[in-house]
């Protein structure tokens, strides 16, 4: 199914503003395609172990709640910030995203990404250029980050889309 999306095919060497972009045109449109699915689609899972598009929905979720967090905190903490990490597959356990109304996960995601938005445009260059610290010792910028938070959500959308 072939579907009218902006694709923001991720390169290092993009900047924000285009990955900011790529952010709205996904609000634009995502919700409702996943609001044009029946219930048994939006349920149903591609195979043993894998998450329905509820649950790649409630990813999303987590993922825009803890890249919120980072993209907030980075600019207020000790330089370089240190992330922490989420465990993902027990976060869509635990918060049991297939259980949950379509419009609720849709209202969560909408809401966060457009605070997201507001935080990430509100950001100079000099806190854009702020060093983040990764566990394996990895030290890109928060600007950076942002664009690879918009790469993980459109990886994500594409695999919803394509079932």
């Amino acid at each position: 199914m072939a579907q009218n999306i902006p694709k923001g095919a991720y390169t290092e060497s993009e900047d924000v503003a285009t990955h900011l972009e790529y952010l709205k045109g996904h609000l634009a449109v995502f919700p409702a395609f996943m609001g044009g699915l029946s219930e048994e689609r939006q349920l149903a899972r591609s195979g043993p172990g894998k998450w329905s598009r509820k649950e790649v929905l409630g990813h999303l979720i987590d993922s825009a709640t803890y890249n919120l967090t980072r993209f907030t905190r980075a600019p207020i903490g000790p330089s370089p910030f240190v992330p922490e990490r989420y465990p993902q597959e027990e976060l869509v356990r635990v918060n049991r995203y297939q259980d949950l109304p379509l419009g609720h996960l849709l209202t969560l995601w909408e809401g966060l990404n457009r605070q997201i938005l507001f935080v990430v445009e509100g950001l100079g260059p000099k806190e854009l250029a702020l060093p983040i610290r990764f566990s394996d010792g990895t030290t890109p910028t928060l600007g950076w980050l942002f664009n690879d938070y918009v790469a993980h959500l459109e990886h994500h959308l594409q695999q919803v889309y394509a079932r």
